[in-house]
């Protein structure tokens, strides 16, 4: 049932439909990824690790937001229910007990790159049915990036 009737085509629209809901799952993920790793960051660089991943999930809240909202606006229901992004999710589980500042680090920097990777497919497959949804994942992972390269320098 649609609520909202989407200007594009069908096939359009389910192309974009699931490279939304794919975002919107990775993105829900990513955030509790993070946020289990900051409440569990031990070492010597704790407070700037903690506070990095405090971040993280910050940006990661926002661009799930954006996502759920484009994706309503197409007629499309987003879920974000916790079965769902379990079950679609590309990033790797988060470690479970007291995790090594620089074990932090890598594991961040990891279920980044696996958003990452995931974001610029989307990019690819939205940039003809949709290049307003392209430009949101455009966005997405323009900022990703710059924490995957913070990430990335922490453990160099």
């Amino acid at each position: 049932m649609y609520v909202v009737k989407s200007p594009l085509p069908d096939a359009d629209l389910k192309t974009v439909a699931d490279a939304l809901q794919g975002a919107l799952v990775d993105l829900v993920d990513l955030a509790l990824v993070a946020k289990q790793v900051h409440w569990n960051v031990v070492g010597p660089r704790f407070r700037s690790v903690h506070l990095q991943l405090d971040e993280v999930v910050d940006s990661a809240r926002t661009h799930s937001d954006t996502v759920a909202e484009r994706a309503s606006a197409l007629g499309v229901s987003p879920d974000g229910r916790a079965a769902t992004v379990a079950a679609g999710s590309g990033i790797s589980s988060a470690p479970a007990g007291w995790v090594k500042d620089s074990d932090a680090v890598g594991a961040l920097a990891d279920a980044l790159g696996a958003v990452i990777t995931r974001m610029r497919q989307r990019i690819a497959s939205t940039a003809e049915p949709d290049p307003v949804s392209q430009d949101i994942f455009i966005a997405v992972t323009a900022d990703l990036e710059k924490h995957h390269w913070m990430f990335q320098a922490e453990n160099a």
